[in-house]
């Protein structure tokens, strides 16, 4: 999200953002070209050689030495002859006959000689000439060299200053058209990360949120973090502790709250069939029948107890959960006596489970108006809890939110509200198909993190229009399962940030602190709201350990340009970076399978943007119109009136 960047996209709410992924349009362009220096380009001698000079002298010379010798010679007898004839010893014609034959020789002789010097000069000559070709045409490659190497460093640094301007993350998201996540493997650290990648964005772009933690390990508490930097009052439950304080599915009508009920019974009994549930709800919906409309868990408890004939009934009528006439109505159900062997077992064994909701809704809290304005809700069980009481809690609040949301009116757009479950696998098959498609059905979204692929969680990954989400797989088998899903010949880019910040992040651990058991807002008094793109930033820095982590390796730029590739094999899933994750689901084109960083910080680097890299892509290739440009907040402020109170309904 570079600030003024023509690529930067704004937060679109019509898309699931779950991370970001390495991507370069800009290959690194390398080191720059060398620049040519005259000792590349072969030399050649600037004079003419003073040895080649002197052979040819030397050559010529040797040649006229007999010319130069023989001319001389004539020379001389020209002179005796002259001689002769002045002393009248030899008569003048002879000796003119003489001269003329001795002088016509020895100028012969010297003209020879001449023309010899002469073309020794003009083969130098030619020489310093070519000597002279030589240097121009040196200088002039080495000339052109150098403007051909001033082209190609223009270039370089054309494409140099683009690698280093260019985007480098890009989001990855989803459709709001998909309607589930499945997220496969993966650890706490990880699943923190995703859960407040998701969360946030969800959050800012003016949605509900629902987190439903089963994981025992805080995954959502930077989103909390988050949530009141932008001066949202997140609620938060600790179960079992705020038990009394939870009025989920208070309002069900009695046949929604005794299916509810049933369901939580079979918790303990993983093989029971559509027709025991239907005779727990049988039961269930009688003795709901009998209590009359807003009957609590209790009082539910107290009446399977007179049913199975367990402890006795008068202590519930002194503690009022039963009246005299229910009580009297109660063990005429099934018969007078209550003979039925089958009805006195099971009313036993729901009572037993039961017992661990007897106080729901007991202690009802006066909530802050900030509070009731809440987007984000976060439902977690206590890690001090027994294993077993969590799970009961978990799914009396999956079946209580199915009811809710098979009530609640179909929002405006997909994914207006979100729900959570971190560790659905803990949750039982029956329990999450319908939570699935009470969520399809209202256009809810639904994010489901799974730590390890049972076979219940193998019937259901992918299943109907979802994505599939895999996070680090330390299984053999769950690895070998998930890289068939994909297919083995997909080749992803992992950024070494990634592997950098992934062990500084490896041992993140807290817990959550409930904000309604003591109805206190949480948000910072005096503080100015801080929404939009800086608000995320600064909340992400500042409030989570992802952003002080990020802040570190940003420092290092070794690891800011870096990547390797690999092959989506099991062994490579089995070594993934805590925060990484491969998105995969269909799309026109087809399947498309990605790898992302959740990280949450990644979200205020520099030059990360909210569009997607075949966007850009597309952008970057087909010259896009001014109005085309987005530089809007990628975040904008949420939007609309803060509802009154807090509706269950309203939000799901």
């Amino acid at each position: 999200m570079a600030e003024g960047h023509p690529d930067r996209a704004q937060l679109q709410a019509d898309r699931i953002y779950l991370g970001c992924e390495y991507a370069l349009l800009h290959p690194d362009p390398g080191p720059p070209p060398k620049r040519p220096s005259p000792g590349e380009i072969p030399e050649e001698p600037d004079v003419v050689d003073p040895v080649w000079v002197r052979r040819e002298r030397l050559q010529e010379d040797l040649l006229n030495r007999p010319l130069k010798t023989f001319g001389v010679l004539m020379a001389l007898i020209s002179v005796f002859i002259l001689v002769l004839g002045f002393t009248e010893v030899l008569g003048w014609p002879f000796a003119v006959i003489g001269l003329v034959a001795t002088g016509g020789v020895a100028s012969i002789c010297g003209y020879a000689v001449h023309q010899g010097k002469r073309a020794l000069r003009s083969r130098i000559r030619e020489q310093e000439a070519l000597v002279e070709r030589r240097r121009e045409t040196r200088e002039k490659k080495l000339h052109e060299a150098q403007e051909e190497h001033a082209g190609r460093y223009r270039e370089w640094a054309a494409r140099k200053e683009q690698y280093d301007k260019q985007l480098t993350w890009y989001a990855v998201s989803v459709p709001d058209e998909i309607d589930r996540i499945d997220v496969a493997g993966g650890t706490l650290p990880g699943w923190s990360a995703l859960i407040t990648t998701l969360g946030a964005t969800r959050l800012y772009s003016g949605g509900h949120l629902t987190v439903l933690d089963l994981s025992e390990g805080a995954v959502a508490k930077d989103l909390i973090a988050l949530a009141r930097r932008g001066q949202d009052d997140p609620l938060v439950w600790v179960l079992p502790a705020d038990l009394p304080r939870l009025d989920l599915g208070a309002a069900l009508p009695p046949e929604a709250f005794a299916d509810v009920l049933a369901h939580v019974v079979s918790v303990s009994e993983e093989h029971r069939t559509t027709r025991d549930l239907s005779f727990d709800n049988a039961i269930l919906e009688r003795v709901l029948e009998v209590l009359g409309e807003n009957a609590t868990i209790n009082q539910v408890t107290a009446a399977l107890r007179a049913l199975a004939q367990v402890g006795d009934p008068r202590d519930d009528l002194r503690f009022g959960l039963l009246t005299a006439t229910q009580l009297e109505r109660i063990g005429t159900l099934f018969g007078r006596g209550v003979t039925d062997r089958v009805v006195i077992e099971r009313a036993w064994a729901l009572e037993s489970q039961l017992r661990k909701l007897e106080r729901l809704g007991s202690e009802r809290v006066r909530l802050q108006p900030a509070q009731l304005r809440a987007k984000l809700r976060v439902i977690s069980m206590d890690r001090q809890a027994g294993v077993f009481g969590n799970r009961v809690l978990g799914t009396y609040v999956a079946t209580a939110l199915t009811h809710i949301l098979r009530r609640a009116p179909v929002p405006e757009r997909p994914w207006d509200s979100t729900i959570i479950v971190a560790g659905a696998d803990k949750l039982r098959g029956d329990v999450l198909d319908r939570l699935m498609d009470a969520c399809e059905t209202s256009q809810t979204g639904l994010v489901l993190t799974y730590r390890s692929l049972t076979p219940t969680v193998r019937e259901r990954l992918g299943r109907g229009h979802a994505a599939v989400a895999f996070m680090r797989l330390g299984n053999a088998e769950d690895a070998r399962v998930a890289s068939e899903h994909m297919g083995t010949e997909h080749r992803l880019e992992l950024a070494q940030l990634t592997e950098t910040i992934s062990p500084a992040v490896d041992g993140l651990n807290g817990s959550y602190t409930s904000t309604v058991s003591g109805s206190t807002a949480l948000a910072v008094p005096g503080e100015e709201e801080e929404k939009g793109e800086d608000g995320l930033r600064e909340g992400i820095t500042e409030s989570t350990e992802w952003g002080r982590s990020a802040t570190k390796a940003m420092g290092e730029e070794r690891v800011l340009h870096r990547s390797r590739e690999f092959l989506v094999e099991p062994h490579q899933l089995q070594q993934l970076p805590t925060t990484s994750v491969i998105v995969t689901h269909a799309t026109a084109e087809g399947r498309q399978v990605r790898l992302a960083d959740a990280n949450p910080a990644i979200l205020t680097f520099p030059k990360t943007t909210l569009g997607e890299f075949a966007e850009v892509r597309r952008v970057m290739l087909k010259p896009a119109k001014p109005e085309n440009v987005l530089d809007e907040d990628p975040f904008p402020p949420n939007l609309g009136p803060p509802p009154e109170r807090l509706d269950w309904r309203r939000t799901h």
